[in-house]
């Protein structure tokens, strides 16, 4: 038994490091272009998967719902996101990208997917494979035992 929590504890002190450290290389790119990471995860949201309501953005992005308002009123201001009521349901109000929004996120993205290579270029391709399922199940057993 103790051997098998000081294993989950390297565990997560191991993991903790590494996303502290290729998180401090993608928010040092998405503050170049004058965004908070929330701001650049909406709006990348937004661009690969279409309008989305703005009361279910937040599951998306690991943000809590008041905050998404303020995102998405801060990205409105600056003209890449706009507000849509839904047809169907008045109560419902999507955000979706603008032009000025696909524009410069097509501008960026394919520079910002460099900076993630890059910093995650201690693993080889079979590794980064390897590490994101293993990743993807112990998130989705944490996430079960966490209800």
């Amino acid at each position: 038994m103790k051997y098998e929590q000081d294993d989950a504890l390297n565990l997560h002190i191991a993991l903790s490091r590494a996303s502290q450290w290729v998180n401090a290389h993608t928010d040092r790119d998405i503050r170049s272009y004058g965004l908070t990471r929330t701001e650049f995860g909406v709006l990348e949201l937004l661009y690969h998967k279409g309008p989305q309501p703005i009361q279910q953005i937040g599951g998306k992005v690991l943000m809590s719902s008041g905050n998404i308002t303020y995102v998405v009123d801060k990205l409105e201001k600056k003209q890449y996101v706009r507000r849509k009521p839904c047809a169907e349901d008045r109560r419902l109000i999507f955000a979706e990208i603008t032009e000025e929004g696909t524009k410069f996120i097509e501008e960026v993205f394919p520079k910002h997917a460099e900076v993630i290579a890059k910093a995650t270029a201690g693993l080889n391709a079979e590794e980064k494979r390897i590490a994101a399922e293993l990743l993807k199940k112990l998130g989705k057993h944490a996430q079960e035992g966490f209800k």
